[in-house]
């Protein structure tokens, strides 16, 4: 496992739990900080390359490798981490916005989920969790739902009221038209369990990367450059647990953490005033929660450390199952091993809080056709 603290915004090296695990050496810290002004909002190629480079390549193992870098301002450092990957994979990606723009075809923070798909080793991306207004009428802003209509991406609202649509129905994992209108199955409105594993029964086969913006959270639980959606914590821990059982993440990054946007150039500073509403400075109290949060997902991550790895054991090649040894699968030949491999690679991960995983209170809207 390898978990890096990208730090370009300066947001992650101030939180305690982030702070100790680079001070005991746990995580790897990388300083990009003076890259943040080629790369918020949108990536300039030259600071995308040198972006790579400070990171470095993938391992030739197939260890996990998890990315924490700050605002989701940056959200679309997360297609130049995927590219790093050599094999077929999926993206599950976590948010409250699509990030799906067609326009512009730049490396931008809206935009990025079609440059992932660009790669040709992503399979998929799986969106889950948005509530936000990018999802009423969607041709507008220039969604691109062709990808969905050629079932190269997945979007799962937590919550979304039915909004016109034009031209040819569309219909898909997620979404239905009925009488010309979009209606999205929201989430919020179905069993958890039973939602996420259907979506897990349908990604294509191959590994997993896992990406996180904490906007798809509640204020009450994160505080972010953006609006924010109300998809409780619990549930993307939880989506963790259920996908690392039952494939192999290959990677996970996080963004989401709350920082003053700062531009050398007007056209950022312009996109930034236009493209959302204005986010007062927090408080002590409001960055405690994104110290919280990263946390709660660093403990889960910890707990989850080679379990989705154990099960590339059960590949099969020439007749005999990779990592059996007289019979019996590496993964079940010492839990105290594991456990310790656990702990060396997350020492604050020994356990996780309950009501991490407490089912959340459940939230009753009324959905007003837009």
């Amino acid at each position: 496992m390898r978990l890096v603290i990208a730090d370009i915004d300066g947001a992650l090296p101030r939180q305690a739990p982030i702070a100790s695990l680079i001070t005991s050496g746990s995580a790897e810290r990388i300083d990009l900080t003076d890259l943040a002004p080629s790369l918020r909002l949108v990536a300039s190629k030259s600071a995308m390359r040198e972006f790579l480079r400070r990171i470095g390549p993938r391992a030739a193992s197939s260890d996990c490798e998890v990315f924490f870098y700050g605002s989701g301002d940056f959200h679309h450092l997360t297609a130049g981490l995927v590219s790093r990957v050599s094999e077929p994979l999926t993206i599950l990606h976590f948010d409250n916005h699509p990030d799906w723009v067609r326009f512009p075809r730049t490396m931008n923070c809206g935009a990025w989920v079609n440059r992932a798909l660009e790669l040709p080793q992503v399979q998929k991306v799986v969106t889950i969790g948005p509530a936000s207004d990018d999802l009423v009428r969607p041709q507008w802003k220039t969604a691109n739902l062709r990808a969905i209509r050629d079932n190269r991406l997945e979007v799962h609202a937590w919550r979304a009221p039915p909004t016109k649509l034009w031209g040819k129905p569309l219909d898909a994992p997620g979404v239905a038209t009925h009488d010309g209108r979009l209606v999205w199955r929201n989430l919020q409105d179905q069993d958890w369990a039973t939602a996420f594993d259907d979506i897990l029964a349908r990604l294509p086969a191959g590994a997993v990367w896992v990406t996180i913006d904490k906007d798809v959270l509640g204020p009450e639980e994160a505080y972010t450059n953006w609006d924010q959606g109300a998809m409780p914590l619990a549930l993307v821990l939880d989506a963790l647990k259920r996908t690392a059982a039952r494939r192999r993440i290959v990677g996970v990054d996080i963004c989401g953490d709350y920082s003053k946007p700062k531009f050398r150039d007007p056209f950022r500073a312009f996109l930034s005033l236009t493209d959302r509403a204005r986010v007062p400075e927090p408080g002590a109290q409001d960055m405690a929660r994104n110290a919280w949060a990263n946390d709660a997902i660093l403990k889960t991550l910890g707990l989850l450390v080679g379990r989705s790895h154990d099960r590339a054991t059960a590949v099969t090649e020439g007749g005999r199952q990779k990592g059996m040894e007289g019979g019996a699968p590496r993964s079940a030949r010492s839990g105290t091993q594991a456990e310790a491999a656990r702990t060396r690679a997350f020492p604050q991960s020994a356990s996780l809080a309950a009501k991490a995983f407490a089912p959340p209170r459940p939230v009753k809207e009324e959905m007003r056709p837009i």
